[in-house]
């Protein structure tokens, strides 16, 4: 059960989380209502997704006071426990993109050659991309196609053609490009990098601990953030990180750990 304590518990989040929406909307529950585009927390603490807002701007939109005090709030949040957090503790859609990458390493799908190749960067074009074509159309242009916000809505409202978006995502993520969605192509989770990139908490290796077993990568969504295993003892600093915990659970060396220092338990 250690093994798997971060991932049973970010399971545990975003269910509930769901669960919350969709009660409020059938059952009339105040405990969360809305959606993760706008949401208000026991009916009284507004709650606003940044980058809906960011783009409502963009699309130069006169936003009340409480959707500004509801994006502030969220963005102090991840700016202390990390950005990417929201990625795989609070995101839908991980759920279903972490589906296909654990079918990927079972089918062993990943010693297929693949002659696609797409930079993890993308994800800031499309961001970029997202506020010109809001600015351009008057509408907050990523809110209308997001996986994330339809799959939500679906699940709170009705699936409806949300189911088809979710199975695309899944098979992308499946055979054409491994953590494709989440890891290449998704604004949503580079804004919340950015957001997050000088978060105190994040995850600190303890370099003497290390064996080189290397089962913290085989699992990690983002790989390259673990560029420092082996090396030296240091905290993970990279935007990329998305605080899941996996390398952590599986490291049987306990060489991995949340800190917020930059000072391992042997001093290094």
């Amino acid at each position: 059960m250690n093994k798997y304590r971060f991932l049973i518990a970010r399971r545990f989040t975003q269910i509930l989380l769901l669960v919350l929406y969709f009660g409020a909307n059938a059952y009339g529950w105040s405990v969360l209502t809305g959606t993760l585009s706008s949401s208000t927390l026991l009916g009284v603490v507004p709650l606003a997704d940044p980058f809906a807002v960011v783009q409502m701007f963009a699309a130069g939109a006169i936003l009340g006071v409480d959707v500004l005090i509801g994006a502030l709030l969220i963005v102090l949040f991840y700016g202390i426990i990390g950005g990417r957090a929201f990625c795989s503790w609070v995101c839908p859609i991980n759920m279903v993109t972490d589906l296909a990458n654990w079918l990927r390493r079972k089918l062993y799908l990943d010693k297929v050659e693949r002659k696609i190749w797409v930079s993890r960067n993308v994800r800031y074009w499309v961001l970029g991309l997202t506020l010109v074509v809001s600015f351009i159309t008057g509408v907050a242009a990523f809110e209308f196609v997001s996986p994330i916000s339809i799959l939500n809505r679906g699940i709170v409202f009705g699936m409806g053609m949300s189911m088809a978006i979710v199975l695309a995502i899944f098979f992308f993520d499946l055979f054409v490009l491994k953590n494709g969605w989440c890891g290449h192509i998704c604004p949503l989770g580079g804004f919340y990098g950015l957001v997050g990139k000088y978060a105190p908490l994040s995850v600190l290796h303890n370099q003497p601990n290390c064996t080189l077993c290397m089962k913290c990568k085989e699992v990690c969504p983002e790989s390259q953030v673990l560029h420092m295993i082996g090396k030296k003892s240091i905290k993970v600093m990279d935007a990329e990180c998305t605080s899941c915990g996996r390398c952590i659970e599986v490291c049987d060396d306990d060489a991995l750990g949340f800190s917020i220092t930059n000072i391992t338990n042997k001093g290094e």
